[in-house]
């Protein structure tokens, strides 16, 4: 066992750093994390301004130390246009650092979006939004970390020595451009009702990702689909389904599920409520299948316009030998910041 987990060490640490063609950061609680979702979805909202922190852990039980850990910080308010339509503006970063070898990513990213109302009154709606967004993204890696498979002795043992395949590659981090467009429907039936369906096109300059200044190595770009809603089944509970698909270059990924709510006060200025969820992830393995990667539970809590989220994901993927079937956590924190603006109803809760 002690073997096979040290090559699963290597295999996911050469992974992180060198399939630059795989897929982008991912966070299991998707629908805490909006502009890194859909640039679409910038500045929607039921107040003024938000901001929204996400952490990710991953594969710690395995990789101790060098496990993947990603992060997130953003921000984005909305600004009333004409007498129901909205621009929305933000701003997000985050960095990524995946392996022994630190291979990370850091981007800054700038976005807007145009919210249209499309019919409905003041209590109900239906809405179409544009949002695009342009940022700037740095990789970089430590050579002198990787282990490549001339090191290995051929019974589990490694060599630091022993010759590296380390030639040609001549630059350990490079700076690129980072281009994203996205459309949003959502209709609001009552404060309580809602549907929403989304999509976005990421990386639409596909910018070389090669750390050879020879090669040349185009990222990916990834297609999203996402939906999902509200739906309030009594005085004091409801549903919040979800699913996202992403598809970027011979990968993709699902996440579905839904979240139980459960309200406990909703007066205007002490309202509460505590969800409940259940997902899964299902991934496909290149050029052999697909797979259900993991089952992830989550909670989260409202309480006024201050949200807190969790999730944990179990490995159910073949390689929950080697983790135990741990997978990663997550946290999720947001802040809205409301003004006196009473327009009616305006967006879902995201």
């Amino acid at each position: 066992m002690k073997s096979f987990k040290s090559l699963i060490f290597t295999c996911l640490t050469m992974m992180g750093a060198l399939s630059l063609g795989a897929q982008d950061i991912h966070f299991s609680q998707f629908y805490l994390s909006p502009l890194n979702l859909n640039p679409a979805m910038t500045g929607l909202m039921n107040c003024n301004s938000r901001i929204v922190a996400n952490y990710r852990n991953q594969w710690a039980s395995v990789l101790r130390s060098n496990a993947y850990s990603t992060y997130s910080v953003s921000y984005d308010q909305r600004i009333p246009v004409g007498r129901y339509d909205y621009f929305g503006v933000g701003g997000t970063f985050w960095g990524d650092r995946a392996g022994e070898a630190n291979f990370a990513t850091l981007t800054g990213k700038l976005s807007a979006s145009y919210s249209k109302k499309m019919g409905g009154g003041r209590n109900d709606g239906q809405y179409l939004v544009v949002g695009a967004e342009a940022g700037v993204a740095q990789r970089s890696i430590d050579f002198l970390k990787l282990r490549w498979g001339t090191q290995h002795d051929g019974e589990g043992g490694f060599d630091g020595n022993l010759d590296s395949q380390e030639d040609g590659f001549d630059r350990d981090n490079f700076i690129f451009a980072d281009l994203a467009a996205g459309l949003m429907w959502f209709m609001v039936f009552d404060p309580d009702n809602n549907l929403y369906f989304g999509g976005a096109f990421h990386h639409l300059n596909r910018a070389n990702q090669s750390f050879s200044s020879a090669e040349e190595d185009l990222l990916y770009s990834r297609f999203t689909i996402h939906a999902g809603g509200e739906f309030l089944l009594g005085d004091r509970f409801g549903l919040v389904p979800g699913v996202i698909v992403m598809s970027q270059g011979p990968s993709f990924q699902v996440n579905a599920g839904t979240s139980f709510k459960f309200l406990l006060n909703r007066q205007r200025n002490n309202y509460q409520d505590f969800q409940f969820g259940l997902w899964t992830r299902i991934s496909n393995k290149i050029e052999s299948g697909v797979l259900n990667d993991a089952v992830i539970l989550s909670t989260r809590f409202d309480y006024n316009q201050f949200t807190l989220g969790f999730s944990y994901d179990i490995n159910v993927s073949p390689l929950r030998p080697a983790s135990n079937s741990n997978g990663g956590f997550e946290f999720a924190l947001q802040y809205k910041i409301c003004g006196p603006e009473r327009r009616g109803v305006y967006c879902p809760n995201f």
